[in-house]
């Protein structure tokens, strides 16, 4: 019986292990899409306690102990930090087999050094080991101990871009560079989220915005900005993909029935959204920037929590719309239009796997290795089974030799082992490979293939 969490976690082969030691463990982190707060980065933050670096904002965990039967009180309500933690240790134990078990004691032990299972009994003794530890364990600190190179944070639009600008002024070691994330400006469909943009953007701008076209100028002006700051990666959260016909008319009666407070139909929002999907792709290729798209969620299910504690509060899950057609339809125009940047789809549906891997191969085209990349396992798929299904997909779809690995995804500074967790995983599964006689025992090819997996891929590929 092999022990938990020991050196050979997950790595059940001798070429697995060799394949991790050797080549994966020591490659530095590329975390080209994430959510960490660029003013903790730039500020330098040293939190207060481990629920304020650990639970704070972490909806995986909130979803957990909801379900494990704990009141709101004690996971986003008034309960004092310390409570917190405790329900959080008393949940722990009920989670084995949801990724949270393994996610949370790789955190505890790296960079903590904690290596006691944690649970009610153990609450205290974690409580106050992690807490001795925190001020050693700065946000620059961490980045710097998890050998994060660049960070790719997720930005809105009219964002200042001060907090990555003050990093750049101050370098510590890991480059800190903005996403532009553009999802408010197609919410047509919901007039006061749009209006709110809108109106911030002409702010920032200085740029009056009275039509679609004004709108557009307005978000060209910001995608400079962006890319004067080093940004060279757009990203789209998507229920679906949108390829709708449209003309200019129908695309300024949308935008004034939006400023006038008249939510779009869900046609209108498809034209609008196809609409200006397509102009920024166009940017991002004029620009030689990467472009991301997360598609498949359904998002704030449960309406009372949503109207308690806003979005991101743990009520998204997984949805089944039909995503092929209008994907290949947008992907298209783009290509015959010889606009079709460097795209990162990413799917939440395990039972799209095979549509968005071969989806990806349509549209290579020679100029750049892994042009179009079906992105590795995210948010609910990014744990074992979902990274395993992921990579095996590509493996039986595509290259998976010219992968651009894994990422966060994550608001939280301790989520970097996840980068180890994907590591182990693939070594694993190349190594069984190997001892099975599937793939010939050549470890110095292997070994490279698995770095450039692991960091070179996405270096050559993002070209920050």
């Amino acid at each position: 019986m092999k022990g938990f969490l020991t050196e050979d976690f997950l790595l059940q082969t001798e070429t697995a292990k060799r394949l991790y030691f050797d080549y994966a463990q020591a490659m530095p982190v590329i975390d080209y899409h994430n959510h960490l707060p660029p003013d903790e980065i730039a500020q330098n933050k040293v939190f207060k306690n481990m629920t304020d670096i650990w639970l704070r904002g972490d909806h995986y965990k909130w979803r957990a102990m909801r379900a494990n039967g704990v009141s709101e009180t004690y996971i986003t309500g008034s309960a004092d930090d310390f409570t917190k933690f405790r329900h959080w240790a008393a949940t722990t134990p009920y989670t084995m087999r949801n990724p949270l078990y393994h996610w949370s004691h790789m955190e505890l032990k790296n960079p903590f050094g904690i290596t006691d299972l944690l649970s009610e009994a153990t609450a205290e003794k974690v409580w106050e080991a992690g807490n001795a530890r925190l001020p050693q364990l700065s946000t620059q600190q961490l980045l710097q101990h998890f050998k994060v190179e660049v960070v790719c944070t997720t930005d809105d639009p009219t964002d200042s871009l001060e907090h990555h600008k003050a990093v750049a002024n101050r370098p510590f070691g890991t480059r800190v560079l903005p996403t532009f994330r553009p999802d408010k400006a197609m919410a047509v469909d919901s007039p006061a989220t749009f209006n709110a943009f809108v109106d911030k953007l002409a702010e920032v701008t200085n740029h009056e915005i009275r039509s679609y076209q004004d709108l557009v100028a307005a978000l060209q002006q910001r995608h400079t900005y962006f890319h004067e700051a080093g940004g060279r990666l757009s990203d789209h959260g998507i229920t679906t993909f949108s390829f709708a016909p449209y003309t200019q008319k129908e695309l300024d009666t949308i935008f004034l029935n939006a400023r006038g407070h008249q939510a779009a139909t869900p046609y209108e929002s498809e034209q609008f959204k196809s609409a200006m999907l397509l102009q920024i792709c166009e940017w991002n290729h004029e620009r030689g920037w990467a472009q991301q798209f997360h598609a498949g969620a359904i998002r704030n299910n449960n309406s009372r929590l949503l109207q308690q504690l806003g979005a991101d509060a743990g009520v998204d899950s997984i949805g089944d719309w039909s995503m092929a057609s209008a994907m290949s339809a947008f992907f298209d125009a783009l290509d015959k239009k010889n606009k079709l940047a460097k795209t990162v789809i990413y799917n939440l549906n395990p039972a799209w796997n095979e549509v968005f891997a071969t989806m990806a191969g349509n549209f290579q085209d020679g100029t750049v290795p892994g042009k179009i990349q079906f992105g590795s396992g995210w948010w609910f798929l990014d744990q074992k089974d979902g990274m395993e299904k992921q990579i095996n997909t590509l493996s039986n779809m595509g290259l998976l030799s010219r992968f651009v690995g894994m990422l966060t995804d994550s608001r939280s500074f301790l989520s970097f082992p996840r980068h180890e967790y994907f590591r182990r995983i693939l070594c694993n599964l190349i190594g069984r490979d190997v001892e099975n006689g599937e793939l010939p025992n050549d470890i110095p090819w292997l070994g490279k293939m698995v770095q450039d997996i692991c960091y070179y891929n996405a270096k050559a590929y993002f070209d920050f």
